[in-house]
């Protein structure tokens, strides 16, 4: 089960008025770590003729983030898809290892032309369990 990682600090635009990073932008966050992590393994014709969106958030907040540090933020697919859906795995965690933010995230397949829901097919699912 590959992992996809990133780092990514905290900025201004990210703090909230208690002065930690906003659960909004968490979820931002893992989006986009999901999608550099499609990005980085999908060949350019599935990334041309399909695109995913998120249908379901489950997101555990740990620990505070404040301007100016940084988190690795990890992402993985832990089982094959079913149907047009499938669970991708979140994790922020500081320096220290200290999680700080974890989340399960429900992912479907969209045919990009139509925006219809499509099956994942294998060819699709196997850039993410190399």
């Amino acid at each position: 089960m590959p992992r996809f990682s990133r780092r990514i600090t905290a900025t201004d635009a990210d703090i909230d008025e208690l002065g930690h990073v906003n659960n909004v932008v968490w979820v931002r966050w893992i989006q986009d770590i999901a999608v550099a992590h499609w990005e980085s393994v999908a060949p350019p014709d599935h990334q041309a003729n399909h695109v995913w969106v998120i249908t379901r958030h489950e997101v555990d907040y740990r620990g505070n983030v404040r301007l100016g540090e940084t988190v690795t933020g990890e992402t993985w697919v832990p089982t094959p898809p079913n149907g047009a859906r499938f669970n991708r795995h979140v994790r922020f965690f500081d320096a220290g290892g200290t999680v700080k933010v974890e989340a399960i995230t429900t992912w479907a397949l969209l045919d990009r032309t139509s925006g219809r829901l499509m099956r994942v097919t294998p060819e699709i699912a196997a850039p993410f369990f190399r």
